[in-house]
C-alpha cells in the first residue's frame, strides 16, 4: 500500500502530514500529487469528500518551496479561484496545515466583508493566494493585485462555478493570468461548457478521475422514507431523537426553505442553524463552527452553501427535500462517510418527489433501500392522476341575449 512517505515530499511537508495524522493518501492524492510535481497541468475529476485539496495544496508548496532561491520576489506565485467563502477560507487553513513548517505565506480574499484587512494582509506580500472571483477582479481593478508572476493556477469547483455564473469572471481572469504557468483543474461533473472551460486553460493535462459522477461511494449506506409532506418534519424529529445521536447535515432545495426548517426544529427544541446565500459571512461561520464544535446538532444547507462544509468524521446526512438533479444527490450525501468512513445517508421523499428518486436511482445504477421502520408512511402512495378540465357549458340563446344585453350596457357607460 503506498503511503505519503512513497510520494517524495520534502521533510518539512512529511511531518505536517504526519503530525495531521495521515498516513496513505487517497486515491486522487495518490495519481495527481506526482504529476503535479513533475510539472504537469491536471485535469482532476473527482467529487466532495476525495481528498482534492491535498491533491493540489501539498505539491504546490513544495514547489514553491523548491524555487525560492530561484524567484525571492514577494509577490504572488499561486493562485486558487474557488466559487463560494467557506470553501476559500477551508482551503487556506489546509494551505496553513500542510505548509506550517515552511516559511511560505498564504492569504484568503473573498466578498462580503470589507476589504481592509484582507488588503493589509496582501501588501505585507504573499505567495499562495486563495480567492473568490468577484472579489478577486475587483482588488485587481484597484490595482492592488498583480497576477503578472502567478506560476500555478488551480480552478476549484468548476462545475459550481458555472452553476453560480461565475464563468464570465474566470474568462476574464484568464486574459489576466501569464500564459506560462502551470495549472490544474478539478470538477465534480464534466458537461460540455467545463470540458470547453477545461480545454481553454490546460495545456495538454494529465486526467485524474476519482469516482464517476454518477456513483456513490461504498461506504455510505442510503435509505429512503416514503412519507406525505405535512408529515416530514414529524418525522425528521423522530428520527433526531430516535436514530440520529450525533451531528447532521439536513439539506433543502430552497434557502426559503432551509430557514422554515430551521424555525420548525427550534419550535421542537432542537439546536439547529441554517447555512445558504442570503446568510451574512459572519453568520455563515458562526454556524458551521457551532456545527464543528457541537453546540448544535443540525446543520441545514442548500447545495451551493454545502460545496464549502469540509467537516471530517460526519456521519449523517438527510435529504429533506428530494434533489431534481440526480448528480447532486451524489454530491449531498458525499459530504458523509469521507475518506473512507462510515455513512449514512437518509433521504424523506413526499409523492411529488418520487420522480426525482428514480431518476436518482437510474443515475447510481442501484435502487435506494427503502427503511423498514417508518412511523409516517405515506397515505397516498400513488400520484393522485390529474383533475379533468370540465367541458364548457353550451350557449343557449338565452345566454348569447343576456351577454349583448350586458355589453350594450357596458358601451353606454351604465356598466362601471
Amino acid at each position: 500500500m503506498i503511503t505519503f512517505k512513497n510520494l517524495g515530499l520534502i521533510d518539512p511537508i512529511q511531518k505536517a502530514v504526519e503530525e495531521l495524522g495521515y498516513e496513505n493518501p487517497t486515491p486522487i492524492q495518490q495519481e495527481s500529487i506526482p504529476q503535479v510535481l513533475s510539472g504537469k497541468d491536471l485535469l482532476g475529476c473527482a467529487q466532495t469528500g476525495t481528498g482534492k485539496t491535498a491533491a493540489f495544496a501539498i505539491p504546490i508548496l513544495q514547489l514553491l518551496e523548491n524555487g525560492k532561491n530561484k524567484n525571492n520576489k514577494k509577490s504572488i506565485k499561486a493562485l486558487i479561484v474557488t466559487p463560494t467563502r467557506e470553501l476559500a477560507i477551508q482551503i487556506d487553513e489546509s494551505f496553513a496545515e500542510y505548509g506550517k513548517h515552511l516559511s511560505l505565506k498564504h492569504a484568503v480574499i473573498f466578498g462580503g466583508v470589507k476589504q481592509t484587512p484582507q488588503v493589509g494582509r496582501l501588501r505585507n506580500g504573499v505567495d499562495i493566494l486563495v480567492a473568490t472571483p468577484g472579489r478577486l477582479l475587483d482588488l485587481i481593478g484597484q490595482n492592488i493585485i498583480s497576477l503578472r508572476d502567478i506560476e500555478y493556477f488551480v480552478l476549484d469547483e468548476a462545475d459550481r462555478m458555472l452553476d453560480m455564473g461565475f464563468i464570465h469572471d474566470i474568462k476574464k481572469l484568464l486574459k489576466i493570468l501569464p500564459p506560462k504557468r502551470q495549472s490544474l483543474f478539478f470538477s465534480a461533473t464534466m458537461p460540455k461548457p467545463i470540458q470547453e472551460l477545461a480545454n481553454s486553460i490546460l495545456n495538454q493535462p494529465v486526467k485524474v478521475e476519482v469516482t464517476p459522477e454518477s456513483t456513490t461511494a461504498e461506504t455510505i449506506q442510503q435509505a429512503i422514507y416514503y412519507v406525505d409532506k405535512v408529515n416530514k418534519i414529524k418525522l425528521l424529529h423522530h428520527l433526531l431523537q430516535e436514530e440520529i445521536k450525533e451531528s447532521v447535515l439536513v439539506f433543502t432545495r430552497t434557502k426559503y426553505g432551509a430557514d422554515k426548517l430551521v424555525r420548525a426544529l427550534g419550535k421542537l427544541k432542537v439546536t439547529a442553524a441554517a447555512i445558504h446565500g442570503n446568510k451574512t459571512q459572519n453568520a455563515r461561520q458562526n454556524a458551521l463552527n457551532n456545527f464543528k464544535n457541537k453546540k448544535i446538532k443540525v446543520l441545514v444547507a442548500t447545495d451551493i452553501a454545502a460545496r464549502g462544509i469540509d467537516i471530517d468524521l460526519l456521519k449523517y446526512v438527510v435529504n429533506f427535500e428530494i434533489p431534481n438533479i440526480p448528480e447532486t444527490y451524489v454530491h449531498r450525501i458525499g459530504r458523509g462517510g469521507r475518506a473512507g468512513a462510515e455513512g449514512i445517508a437518509i433521504s424523506l421523499c413526499d409523492t411529488d418527489e418520487k420522480s426525482y428518486v428514480k431518476d436518482i436511482e437510474k443515475t447510481i445504477g442501484m435502487k435506494i433501500p427503502k427503511a423498514e421502520k417508518n412511523p409516517f408512511p405515506m397515505e397516498n402512495f400513488e400520484l393522485s392522476p390529474p383533475k379533468q378540465k370540465q367541458p364548457r357549458p353550451k350557449r343557449t340563446e338565452k345566454n348569447k341575449t343576456a351577454k349583448k344585453s350586458n355589453f350594450k350596457h357596458f358601451r353606454k357607460g351604465k356598466n362601471t
